[in-house]
């Protein structure tokens, strides 16, 4: 008499099984979705996300007018303008602890606190314009990574990859990392999230430590071996297939299966930059020093994801919040961040991949240009800040956008969310206003009936 084997036994068996889960977010399967265009430029995103709100007028938008107006009200020129959420921060202008110089061929002012980012700047397109309305972290943190405060919709890694999947079956197609946890309890699992979309395009959080979570060959398995067993694996599994070919959740699980299995042969190597990275390439980021470490790490393996083909990486740096000292906080946020992006930046040059890959700085929202009580601090403001792009099709030392003489409200070419978000997708070749999903009856667009691709980003 014979003896059924369990299908899902057999798996667990292999030393492969995950929960469903885990597995259905390491899906990273070429998307159904048709919106490719012919004029992409970008293969691969990496987004610099600094939590906790930088401040724009001592970072990359220079405001000589904060010293005119030090100690005193805001003046009700500009006042005026300010929502009315804010406006008891009106009061005790704050000039900034840095000075500002022009650098490079495009003359583009950067504070002192960022040398090594301004050495830059002929890449970067600096957009000094970007607003909304929400001045909390969490609901920013959502606003800035959603396009919407409540968490509800599909981050822009997830719309990316739903879009056009990844360059390489063995690694998922969207993977985030978190540095410099700064202990709030943000929702920061909506930066990574799908939302309403399927979970196979969730990003994957990792630890540049450790690597991807379950992902380590099993004690005493080699890996040639490993590979023939996953050849076994995936014959069994096209005779299932063959005969159940009309079952689609049997279809998609054998999938996540079979990618979980080339995730243990794949994802290890990632992760061994110690043994295969140049020295030069290690003292470029930083790796050696103190204060740049865990960051210099992170970057560094954001570059290996997106050259093996990652579409969409996200580092999110916290402790960016300064409402008491803004010196001391922002100091060690640019000693901990400016030379890793940087070393990035030059690295993804010199190996060629700048023009394909595009990075992305910004925080939730920015600062007030008035010191926040007599803490040396400033208290939020999401009405008017900097964030800038480079690589993958940008047209670099260029400005867009300015906000008021101190740096409180737009005053020109505002910028929201969903219109960087647009601009990202258009990067990748996607037509953000032709990509949808259909959600509860309603096709569902990255633009949420707002947002539009900001042209004077690239090139042509």
């Amino acid at each position: 008499m014979s003896t059924k084997y369990p299908r899902r036994q057999f798996i667990q068996d292999s030393g492969i099984g995950l929960s469903s889960m885990a597995i259905a977010s390491l899906l990273s399967r070429q998307s159904m979705a048709t919106t490719s265009d012919e004029k992409a430029v970008a293969r691969s995103v990496i987004f610099l996300y600094m939590s906790g709100g930088p401040s724009q007028v001592d970072t990359f938008d220079p405001k000589p007018a904060l010293k005119k107006y030090a100690g005193q009200d805001v003046p009700e020129s500009i006042a005026r303008n300010v929502p009315p959420i804010k406006r008891s921060g009106l009061k005790n202008v704050m000039p900034s602890h840095w000075e500002f110089k022009q650098h490079g061929e495009s003359g583009i002012s950067v504070s002192a606190l960022l040398p090594h980012t301004a050495e830059h700047v002929d890449d970067l397109c600096v957009i000094r314009s970007v607003q909304h309305r929400n001045p909390v972290h969490g609901p920013g943190e959502c606003v800035c990574l959603t396009g919407v405060s409540n968490g509800e919709r599909p981050s822009i890694g997830a719309w990316s990859t739903y879009a056009l999947g990844s360059d390489n079956e063995n690694l998922p197609s969207f993977m985030a990392m978190n540095i410099h946890s700064d202990g709030m309890q943000y929702p920061q699992r909506a930066g990574w999230s799908t939302g309403f979309l399927p979970s196979k395009h969730q990003g994957i959080l990792i630890n540049p430590k450790t690597g991807i979570q379950h992902t380590q060959l099993p004690k005493g398995t080699i890996k040639e071996r490993r590979e023939k067993q996953l050849q076994l694996l995936e014959f069994l599994n096209e005779q299932h297939r063959k005969a159940k070919l009309n079952d689609d959740a049997l279809q998609a699980r054998i999938k996540s299966y079979e990618m979980t299995g080339r995730m243990q042969v794949a994802a290890p190597e990632l992760f061994e930059w110690e043994t295969t990275e140049t020295n030069a390439t290690k003292m470029l980021y930083g790796i050696a020093e103190e204060n740049t470490h865990d960051t210099a790490v992170a970057c560094l393996l954001g570059r290996r994801m997106v050259e093996r083909g990652v579409r969409f990486v996200q580092i999110r740096v916290g402790g960016w919040d300064a409402h008491g000292n803004i010196k001391s906080n922002h100091t060690r946020q640019a000693a901990r961040t400016d030379k890793p992006i940087a070393g990035l930046l030059t690295d993804l040059k010199q190996r060629g991949l700048l023009d394909s890959t595009l990075l992305v700085w910004a925080g939730e929202f920015g600062r007030t240009p008035t010191m926040e009580g007599k803490a040396n601090g400033r208290d939020h403001s999401p009405n008017g800040y900097s964030i800038w792009l480079a690589g993958g099709g940008v047209r670099g030392g260029q400005i867009i956008g300015q906000t008021d003489d101190l740096g409180y409200v737009v005053t020109e070419r505002p910028v929201s969310p969903f219109d960087y978000h647009a601009t990202i997708l258009a990067a990748l070749g996607v037509n953000p206003a032709e990509l949808s999903y259909n959600h509860l009856g309603r096709d569902e667009t990255p633009l949420f009936n707002d947002g539009a691709v900001i042209p004077e980003v690239f090139n042509s």
